[in-house]
């Protein structure tokens, strides 16, 4: 490896242990700032989170109305209990258990077998194929994607089965790690890393069918 290799991969691991040493430093003081329940944190933690809440939400549920009414309630939750955050692990993998875990009491109360019945709308011509989630800060895939290619893989991704998708949207729409997906999903991480494998290749065939209608249309 040569001498600029060289220094550019000490500056890589350098700049990565910065970047994560800031990420448990803000964590912290998050937490620290909810213990004290700090005036205006609950509001800067809305305005830097909602977005993204809300398209974890409605991406698991395919419905704007019981999306909206979780998220109201995820936000109560923080307020409330907003002590329990330890600042152990990034603010977004305490969120969005909360959310998840909240989504599993509203399955409950419908007496459902299973997360999926949660979603299950009927036959599948029934089921919402896209829907728009306002957010001035886009995901990095969407960043990099055509419209047309993000709502060919919305409509993939409302296809499969809840677990595989909900791995998807928070590793590639969310940038959680493994781990903390782990964590949300209070799943084993062979666990998790099964339902991505899995659901990328569930999602393959419904992509190659739209790609190649595009490309019949051209």
């Amino acid at each position: 490896m040569g001498t600029v290799a060289i220094l550019r991969s000490l500056f890589a691991k350098s700049s990565a242990a910065d970047a994560e040493l800031l990420v448990r430093q803000e964590s912290l003081a998050i937490a620290e700032g909810l213990k004290r329940q700090e005036p205006g944190l609950l509001d800067e933690l809305i305005v830097r989170y909602q977005h993204r809440l809300m398209r974890y939400l409605m991406y698991l549920t395919g419905d704007r109305e019981t999306a909206d009414d979780l998220f109201q309630e995820v936000w109560m939750r923080v307020m409330t209990r907003g002590g329990q955050f330890n600042g152990k692990s990034r603010f977004e993998t305490w969120l969005f258990t909360i959310a998840r875990n909240m989504l599993i009491d509203l399955k409950r109360k419908r007496t459902m077998a299973s997360l999926d019945e949660l979603f299950e709308v009927g036959d599948g011509e029934d089921r919402p194929i896209s829907y728009e989630v306002p957010d001035e800060q886009p995901s990095p895939f969407e960043r990099m994607s055509s419209v047309e290619d993000r709502k060919e893989v919305a409509t993939a991704l409302l296809k499969l089965d809840t677990l595989y998708r909900e791995v998807l949207i928070l590793r590639f729409h969310e940038e959680l790690s493994l781990d903390e997906i782990a964590k949300v999903t209070r799943a084993p991480l062979s666990t998790v890393k099964s339902r991505l494998y899995r659901g990328l290749n569930a999602m393959k065939p419904y992509l190659e069918h739209s790609q190649q209608h595009r490309l019949e249309r051209v």
